[in-house]
């Protein structure tokens, strides 16, 4: 391991930490702390919550709340309706019923309380300080670290794909019209490769706006039928590692591989393409079998 890598990764997180501790009343900017990170929106996503335990809006949102109970904890705390504004609740009911979830009472009761517990349970170990300071974090450890990855030589894969606009658990709808096209056109043959490339972080864009395809490698001579589109993910060095499972669990995965693994590998994000290679299919695999290939592209 290369420290400064893991120290590069560290030290972006823990940024965006206090930016985020101090500016507990302005609009969450994932694009700025990206940008500062010098990452991608949706890399940054990923690498935070798998370091952190939380993603970026669950972490302001614990800390607005940690924030509201400080307030009603204290005798001379202000009408509960503006501490429920201050925690980015509209209205009265919505502040209340969040509030009841994460400390069993409602806001009324807590603050008839002496010395309630504020703190909210976190693996980051960062909380709302009343003074404003802001401790350094404790990078998560669940196993990433030592997940079995494989470094890769890639060529060139030329992909036909059919594009999804919508909530990636949709993506299946795009994967039955490509099945369609490219089988008419005979392009599915035995060890056809089929992946899925996912462009827009889900907590900062639309579910209805965000971005995928849904794909099959092609050889580079083989003619495409109109209704697909051509992609290309370039030749570069990936990391790989294998999730045998639900699809359901790829997000876990992903969040270790990207904020557990990589920081501690020596490498960082490269400029290609983070994708997905499906080794088998649903349709006549038990959830349990499932083979799904992660790619990170690495410099």
């Amino acid at each position: 391991m290369k420290p400064d890598t893991r120290s590069f990764y560290e030290q972006a997180v823990q940024r965006a930490i206090d930016h985020i501790a101090r500016s507990l009343d302005e609009a969450l900017d994932l694009q700025t702390l990206a940008s500062d990170a010098c990452l991608s929106p949706f890399h940054f996503h990923r690498i935070f919550r798998g370091m952190v335990g939380e993603t970026p809006m669950e972490f302001i949102r614990r800390l607005r709340m940690e924030r509201a109970a400080f307030r009603l904890a204290d005798r001379n705390h202000a009408a509960v309706t503006e501490i429920a504004f201050d925690a980015g609740y509209e209205t009265h009911e919505a502040f209340t019923r969040a509030f009841r979830t994460c400390y069993s009472t409602p806001p009324s009761a807590f603050a008839g309380r002496t010395h309630p517990r504020i703190e909210l349970a976190t693996p980051s170990g960062i909380h709302f300080m009343p003074d404003g300071t802001v401790p350094r974090f404790i990078p998560r450890d669940s196993g990433g670290k030592t997940m079995n990855v494989e470094i890769k030589e890639m060529p060139d894969l030329r992909v036909a794909a059919v594009r999804h606009t919508g909530p990636y658990n949709q993506i299946p709808v795009a994967f039955e019209q490509l099945g369609r096209i490219a089988g008419s056109a005979g392009l599915l043959t035995p060890g056809t490769a089929m992946l899925a490339i996912y462009h827009d972080d889900p907590e900062t864009t639309a579910q209805d706006e965000l971005r995928s395809e849904a794909g099959i490698v092609v050889p580079d001579a083989a003619p495409l039928p109109k209704e697909l589109v051509e992609e290309h993910i370039p030749a570069g060095k990936y990391a790989c590692t294998v999730h045998v499972g639900p699809y359901e669990q790829l997000g876990d995965a992903w969040t270790r591989f990207m904020g557990e693994w990589l920081p501690a590998s020596g490498f960082r994000v490269g400029s290609g393409a983070s994708f997905e290679i499906y080794k088998n299919t649903p349709m006549t695999t038990p959830k349990d079998k499932l083979v799904t290939e992660l790619y990170i592209s690495i410099a």
